[in-house]
């Protein structure tokens, strides 16, 4: 009996990672628009943030 639960449990987590798969593959489009939608709006804030560079404190050793 111990066998069939353990056999039992794998067919399960097989089962499940198999739908989790399909998942992912069935939305692959949908999930790469929101990824790239995110890195976007970060390069946004990036680009938004007026901190200063760390080299703009030797910005006069050149003249």
């Amino acid at each position: 009996m111990k066998v069939a639960r353990f056999v039992l449990k794998i067919v399960g987590w097989s089962l499940a990672l198999a739908a989790a798969i399909c998942c992912v593959v069935a939305y692959w489009d949908k999930l790469s628009d929101g990824l790239s939608g995110l890195k976007d709006k970060a390069a946004e804030r990036r680009a938004h943030c007026h901190c200063p560079s760390e080299f703009d404190d030797y910005a006069d050793w050149d003249e």
